[in-house]
């Protein structure tokens, strides 16, 4: 199959973009990205932030372990000024893998070392901390909770794609969901996970309502019953209510949500070898469950509700929004777009810049929306080398107030400093997105239920060897 990065110069990407019927702007000064801007009335010294990159990597009991905390000074040191924090369950039942960190009275304190330790390599590395924000990203994994799902709404075309691991059973329309009480209790557990967050030293918890996990199904539930289903208003009545309590009981927290603004259609691989591509899996018109997409042709974004959502979160206290898209559980191309897919996902159906394109015309729609609320950015890694002159376009034509960076930062923690310092990005470090990293984080078969997961290539130290032992795993007969 093609690859599709091989440009040169500047010129090469944005013909490209042309090309495929968009429009992409770069520029060689990367000025705008290392002005300061504001959150909630604090300073923030650059547009550079880090996305919420979870390692997989933490103890049974939710707590961080040497490689998270290892991650986190590496991200302290770097120089960016956002670091947005990995996602964090606020519940056991929440978490989305065994390995991933639970905030809880057992846990808090070795949580706010991890981010205490990010603070002192920032300091370290020469940086002021009065200028840098560090939070966590609070979520409920809903439909990807394990052992089992919990389910805010029956989607049709996720239900054949989502097992209870307890049965080994696909759902059906019989699986139970969440009922309103447990919405209800859900709510207080947001609520008590930012309590704890705040005490140890979050600048900021963003509420995650993204890739379809539960605050992000609740958005495209049009066929719930009840309180939190059906209408915009009541697809939205948890994470409102969420805010306004958090905003009420917990001053001093900065809100932030990272929140899909286009879920798409779930894909599945068609074909063999190279060309097992993804495909939309069989559906009828409109489509029931879907958020910021048209229901009558799902490759298109219709983005009122997403601008409607974003203006009440404003209004209700949110001071800060990073937009997402898509499921990496079912369509991992329209999240990250990228030049090889991990070992069990498909080919993308579409250029990978087609994707980069989608994230930046929808991240500006949203921007314009909320002119007065920092909005920061997706898609960028793809772009390796050119990422940072897309970077700060975007910021100084006002389409993004930050530029996020999430996979690229697992090769290259130091990438700011690389920017402020030289101009470009270390060549030797720049992720070309292999995806090594989502084949170690789907990889099971570890004695603690999942292993740990960063940049093999570029990472050697730490991740060189586990990259072998899943390899070995996998060519075992009957894996």
């Amino acid at each position: 199959m093609a690859r599709y990065f091989k440009y040169k110069t500047m010129a090469d990407v944005v013909n490209d973009a042309t090309r495929l019927g968009g429009e992409l702007v770069l520029q060689d000064d990367l000025a705008p990205l290392f002005s300061p801007a504001t959150v909630a009335g604090r300073t923030v010294g650059n547009r550079l932030l880090i996305q919420p990159m979870e390692g997989c990597d933490g103890t049974l009991e939710g707590a961080p372990d040497e490689l998270t905390y290892r991650r986190y000074q590496r991200f302290g040191a770097g120089g960016a000024k956002i670091i947005w924090g990995e996602a964090t369950a606020i519940a056991p039942e929440a978490r989305a893998n065994t390995r991933q960190l639970w905030i809880s009275e057992r846990t808090a304190a070795d949580l706010g070392r991890m981010l205490d330790g990010a603070r002192a390599s920032h300091r370290a590395a020469g940086y002021p901390t009065d200028d840098l924000l560090i939070g966590l990203q609070l979520t409920h994994s809903g439909r990807y909770s394990v052992p089992r799902p919990w389910l805010a709404t029956h989607d049709p075309l996720l239900a054949p794609l989502t097992i209870d691991k307890t049965t080994g059973k696909k759902v059906d329309a019989s699986y139970p969901l969440l009922s309103d009480d447990d919405l209800q209790r859900i709510e207080d557990q947001y609520v008590a996970a930012a309590r704890l967050a705040h005490r140890i030293g979050c600048d900021f918890v963003d509420l995650k309502q993204c890739h379809r996990y539960l605050l992000s199904e609740l958005l495209a539930a049009r066929n719930r019953p009840g309180r939190y289903g059906g209408s915009f208003e009541n697809r939205t009545r948890l994470i409102l209510n969420v805010v306004r309590r958090i905003r009420a009981e917990v001053p001093g927290l900065i809100l932030a949500t990272r929140f899909n603004a286009y879920d798409g259609i779930p894909h599945r691989g068609v074909g063999t070898g190279e060309e097992f591509i993804g495909q939309p899996v069989p559906h009828e018109l409109p489509l029931v469950c879907a958020f910021g997409t048209d229901l009558q042709s799902p490759a298109r974004e219709q983005l009122e509700e997403p601008i409607a959502l974003a203006t009440h979160l404003v209004q209700a206290g949110v001071s800060l929004l990073n937009v997402t898209m898509g499921n990496p559980y079912a369509n991992p191309h329209l999240v990250r777009p990228a030049e090889f897919p991990p070992v069990d996902g498909y080919h993308a159906p579409e250029h990978p810049l087609a994707g980069v394109l989608r994230h930046f015309r929808i991240t500006a729609a949203i921007q314009r929306a909320v002119p007065g609320t920092p909005v920061a950015g997706s898609g960028y890694s793809w772009l390796q080398d050119f990422a940072p002159q897309a970077a700060a376009a975007n910021v100084a034509l006002g389409q993004v107030a930050f530029a996020g960076f999430g996979r690229a930062t697992l090769s290259h923690p130091d990438f700011a400093r690389s920017l402020a310092e030289t101009g470009q990005l270390n060549r030797k470090l720049v992720c070309r997105t292999f995806s090594y990293c989502t084949g170690l984080m789907r990889a099971k078969d570890h004695p603690l239920g999942q292993y740990p997961t960063g940049c093999p290539p570029f990472d050697k130290e730490a991740y060189g060897d586990l990259w072998k032992e899943v390899e070995h795993k996998r060519k075992q007969p009957g894996t």
